[in-house]
């Protein structure tokens, strides 16, 4: 569950989603996915980040969109 991963601190990354127990944001790793890193990459690269981090990321990203509304004009 994204919640025991991901953590919000006012003092990191100005409050913005990371990962717990680092200072790598949520929109860093869903950058680096878009970019086409896998899995494997993004754990060769930052080692500190596990698969259950990463998932944790798309877990929350999706949770975010799905409440999100869009207004057509």
């Amino acid at each position: 569950m994204w919640k025991d991963r991901i953590i919000f601190e006012k003092s990191i990354a100005l409050g913005k989603p990371i990962i717990k127990g680092t200072r790598i944001t949520v929109d860093f790793v869903l950058d680096l996915m878009a970019n086409g890193w896998s899995y494997d990459d993004i754990k060769e690269n930052y080692p500190q980040l596990t698969s259950q981090d990463i998932q944790a990321s798309l877990e929350y990203a999706s949770h975010v969109i799905k409440d999100e509304k869009v207004l057509l004009i």
